[in-house]
């Protein structure tokens, strides 16, 4: 009786202890499974980290695109209405070209006009360069912008005659009144004065002698002792041997209300202008 006691507790023990194996083999799986699983979720949560930092870093970038779009904008405006105008004048160039001899030669024509309706001072010096203008015009060996610049640099002379004081040495030419004829006629070469284009002189190298020149009659009219001496200290502010200072002289035009007086009054000393050594009219003299 007792031994059969025994073998069943042996029994029942056996049967215990293969049903904790078995239970704590279930509760491994379990552990491993959850493990497993614990890892997936864990993974799961990187990947979506990283999806969720991608896409801040595409927002952020596209805030970046549309502010830098919205500050190209003016940019890219301002070029397609260059690249527009670009166009126009590509489209037009045929016909500037077509058009720019006959506007140099326009140019050049009313150079001469000036030259000759203008005072007679340095005349055929000033002439000789429209005479070079008119064969470079007809030469076939420069480019068009090189005659065109050519016919600026001529043009820029011809304009800063009217603002610089210039003096020289040269034969008298010209009509003289009976006056300044008799006073100078004996004189191979006189000291000129010319003070932009208000004002143009002369004087003999001994100061016995003097003029100036009167665009409305054409000619040289005669100056007194004192005009004479003006004349001078004028050749002396020209070639920088004496300060600036304001000369009074008989102006050769007389302008009044703007416009220029064609009489034989522009030669009248008593009531001229006095002239600027720079080379404008300054007050008129008492």
């Amino acid at each position: 009786m007792l031994i059969g006691l025994a073998a069943f507790s042996l029994a029942a023990a056996a049967n215990d202890a293969a049903a904790q194996d078995s239970l704590s083999q279930a509760s491994i799986q379990a552990q491993q499974a959850q493990a497993k699983l614990q890892q997936r979720i864990d993974s799961a949560d990187d990947k979506t980290r990283q999806a969720l930092q991608t896409l801040r870093q595409a927002n952020q970038q596209a805030a970046r695109l549309e502010s830098y779009n919205q500050e190209l904008a003016p940019v890219v405006e301002s070029q397609a209405k260059r690249l527009a105008t670009q166009r126009q004048a590509l489209a037009q160039i045929s016909v500037t070209r077509e058009a720019l001899p006959g506007e140099m030669r326009k140019m050049v024509e009313q150079l001469r006009q000036m030259i000759q309706a203008d005072m007679p001072f340095l005349r055929q010096e000033r002439l000789a360069r429209v005479d070079d203008l008119d064969k470079l015009l007809a030469s076939d060996q420069a480019s068009p912008s090189d005659k065109l610049k050519q016919i600026y640099s001529v043009w820029r002379t011809e304009l800063d005659y009217g603002r610089e004081m210039d003096q020289w040495s040269g034969p008298l030419d010209g009509a003289q009144s009976a006056e300044s004829s008799r006073n100078s006629q004996y004189t191979r070469e006189v000291d000129f004065l010319r003070v932009g284009r208000s004002g143009w002189y002369y004087v003999t190298p001994d100061d016995r002698a003097g003029g100036v020149w009167s665009d409305a009659d054409q000619q040289w009219e005669a100056l007194n002792g004192d005009d004479i001496r003006e004349v001078r200290r004028g050749i002396r502010i020209a070639e920088d041997q004496s300060a600036p200072s304001l000369l009074h002289l008989p102006a050769s035009v007389r302008v009044e209300n703007g416009v220029a007086m064609a009489n034989s009054e522009n030669s009248a000393a008593a009531d001229a202008p006095a002239t600027d050594a720079t080379g404008a009219n300054a007050e008129d003299q008492g």
